[in-house]
């Protein structure tokens, strides 16, 4: 089926079987034009409320709401636009000219229509520019950070000003606290929440936070020629998908990718000789620094300053504008009003100002054939990311790419240091070279599940990582004789929980022999829908975390707000994890850790039967108007039970958070064998953003029942 609409001389765009786009060029012009013009086609709509997000304008086009007016607060305090002329300038002039094609080709497809929502809202969109494939650069590499790193960070200085004590925190945050002066830090004045709840859970924009990639050598392969494998875990309890998928088939090459509208380029994927995918990296490279503010200046040594004062407007459709100003120095945005006396945070993010380079690699990874050409191409890419290929000639590698804040050596990038001491300044970003990477590691196998890989560099930019038990439960599973694409399958679909079963370990021999113990002490520590087990697990999790932190730390409204309004014991589990685990350790206060497994366990409800699969659903909403329209309109769909956990290789974790429900479950999975052609695929959902597309949600079944797509060029069979 071809797709309709003013195409250049050298570009065919036509569907396949499934609804995938496939771009046919003669020259990378080509294929960047007819990857846009497709972007548009398919999801003119997503684009659009990426773009208002990252402008600050839901309040002006779309939403009038107060919820509105606190997300376009939130980014216009990010100015992300305001360094966007320096960046341009330093894109090479072939990025420039395929960007630009990139950006012809939308807007083509915005001349040709307009997305029906957008025109009963009474809004326009503009055309697409390179500024707006920068701000998606940006937007893509900060709303993981924004709700994971900053979080925990005010989170740090939240528990020094309310007393929780040093031994304690040195438990929680190894290694983070070190020049930590809490006279200095309980005098910081903090205003705003470094993430507004409504920014994190708005629907517009994903959390790229959790996910698995991993390869195999041919040496380990079954087939003799290297694996691949790829599973992003962010929210798919919204539609379209976060993921649009791609073929691009140039005279030389056949790339299959997986990318995010608005976005200039294949993001993951495979060409016929190389594979990729990425994992966030829980790098470090967002600080705060201590303020001491008066009459609107900062000190800096012996002597007041005065910050950059930026005032913005927020047109608010049908109310009146909203005047927002922000402070800025060398440190970034400040939280607060520095015309009042006082110590106050400022905060900066290392990739703000970036995003040339990021599209400059890009444009490289066309060229790409083999690992060793791929590691440092990816590695210059500016946001943090996991990047794991593997190729056709066997081999296998793992590069972290993003700009590393160089520190002074008492600095750890976690406790914020006085501001007006310039010893405290970055000096610099990291080499790429220097970041955590390896090619063919001792075992012919690569494994990132966002655990901590800073053994694999010259430096140490992992201060937060998550768990690393998926990491080593697909470890685990890939030592088993011969590995091929079907033990692929079954580590995306494992549902089995090392957290669970070492837990375990310690409340097995203190269960009572009644029913609630007899099904718990019983569980095989899967999180298949049909299990009780898991019900009965998450129950006592939840009840321990509040046993060992509320009674001497804490405090139970803390630990409810975390657990209850925040992604804290989501993201960084680990940490909290350690402490749960261990039988000496400052938070018991003088209990044994027996006991506070025990008293837990007493709360967990003894009528409980439900499975797994009732408690563990997500009704896929439609990102404009989810919830807003009848079931029976089709723009909502579910809900679906979702399998596994948060330790679990297919991980099912979904949590209300700020009245909102949200997810980290497998929204694509990709493996490819280096050896065939092609690429297998699923995504939970499909390739269109309009409802009334055959192809809205027509990847899910196939997401629930484990299957995949073959991708092929056209007229190239199956195997």
């Amino acid at each position: 089926m071809k797709i309709k609409g003013s195409v250049p001389d050298g570009v065919a765009l036509m569907r396949d079987e499934y609804g995938i786009p496939h771009i046919q060029a003669d020259d990378l012009a080509g294929a960047y034009w007819g990857m846009g013009y497709a972007h548009a086609r398919d999801r003119a709509m997503q684009m659009g409320l990426m773009r208002l997000l990252g402008q600050g304008r839901v309040a002006e086009c779309l939403d009038g709401s107060d919820e509105s007016v606190e997300v376009d607060r939130f980014f216009r305090r990010m100015n992300w636009y305001g360094s966007m002329a320096a960046q341009i300038d330093l894109l090479t002039p072939e990025t420039r000219s395929l960007v630009d094609a990139y950006c012809a080709g939308v807007n083509v497809r915005f001349g040709e229509a307009r997305p029906w929502e957008f025109r009963a809202l009474g809004y326009r969109p503009e055309p697409w520019t390179v500024e707006d494939v920068l701000l998606m650069s940006r937007m893509t590499g900060y709303l993981t950070l924004a709700t994971s790193q900053a979080e925990i960070e005010r989170l740090f200085v939240e528990m020094v000003q309310a007393g929780v004590d040093d031994a304690q925190l040195d438990v929680l945050f190894p290694g983070c606290v070190k020049n930590l002066d809490r006279g200095l830090l309980e005098k910081v004045r903090l205003g705003e929440r470094v993430v507004p709840d409504a920014v994190k859970w708005t629907v517009g924009g994903p959390r790229m936070m959790a996910s698995n990639n991993w390869a195999v050598s041919a040496e380990r392969s079954a087939t003799g020629h290297a694996l691949f494998a790829y599973d992003p875990h962010l929210e798919i309890n919204r539609l379209p998908s976060v993921w649009v998928e791609q073929v691009v088939e140039l005279p030389d090459d056949t790339v299959f990718t997986a990318t995010m509208p608005g976005l200039a380029g294949p993001l993951v994927g495979r060409k016929d000789d190389l594979s990729w995918g990425a994992t966030y990296a829980f790098m470090d490279a967002v600080d705060s620094w201590i303020e001491e503010c008066r009459d609107g200046d900062f000190r800096r040594e012996d002597r007041f300053e005065p910050f950059t004062e930026r005032s913005e407007r927020i047109l608010v459709k049908k109310g009146e504008t909203v005047e927002a100003v922000f402070y800025e120095n060398m440190h970034g945005v400040l939280d607060g009003d520095p015309h009042e006396a006082g110590f106050y945070l400022a905060t900066r993010w290392a990739p703000a100002d970036s995003g040339a380079e990021t599209l400059n690699a890009v444009s490289d990874i066309w060229a790409a054939r083999t690992v060793e050409e791929a590691q440092p191409i990816f590695g210059r890419l500016e946001t943090a990311w996991n990047w794991v290929f593997a190729d056709s000639s066997g081999r296998i590698g793992y590069q972290m790419s993003g700009q590393f804040p160089i520190r002074d050596e008492g600095a750890t990038g976690f406790v914020p240091m006085p501001g007006w001491d310039p010893r405290w300044d970055w000096r610099g970003f990291v080499d790429p070279a220097d970041l955590p990477g390896v090619i063919d590691p001792p075992g012919g196998v690569v494994v990132t599940a966002n655990n901590d890989l800073n053994h694999l560099g010259a430096t140490d930019p992992i201060n937060m990582p998550m768990g690393d038990y998926r990491a080593r439960r697909i470890t685990d599973l890939l030592s088993e004789e011969p590995v091929d694409l079907d033990t692929f399958r079954r580590i995306h679909q494992d549902t089995y929980s090392l957290q669970a079963e070492e837990m375990m370990a310690i409340l097995a021999p203190l269960l009572p022999a009644s029913r609630i113990g007899h099904r718990l002490g019983g569980w095989d520590f899967r999180y298949e829908p049909d299990s009780q087990g898991a019900v009965l697990f998450e129950a006592f999790y939840r009840e321990l975390l509040v046993e060992m932190f509320a009674p001497d730390g804490m405090g139970q409204p803390v630990v409810d707000h975390l657990v209850n309004a925040t992604g804290v014991f989501i993201d960084f589990y680990q940490n909290f994890d350690r402490i749960l685990l261990s039988p000496e350790s400052p938070w018991l206060g003088g209990r044994e850790l027996d006991s506070v497994y025990r008293n837990a366990f007493d709360r967990v409800d003894s009528d409980e039967d439900r499975r797994w699969g009732d408690v563990n659903q997500v009704t896929l909403t439609h990102i404009l108007l989810g919830g807003k329209l009848p079931g029976w309109a089709g723009f909502d769909v579910g809900p679906i039970e979702i399998k596994g956990g948060r330790a679990t290789p297919h991980q099912g974790q979904i949590y209300e958070s700020a009245g909102r429900t949200t997810s980290f479950v497998p929204s694509l999975r990709l493996m490819a064998d280096m050896g065939e052609s092609g690429l297998l695929t699923v995504l939970a959902g499909g390739p269109s953003d309009r409802r009334f597309s055959k192809w809205y949600t027509s990847d899910l079944e196939r997401w629930q029942r484990g299957e995949y797509k073959d991708l092929r060029r056209l007229g190239e069979s199956e195997k």
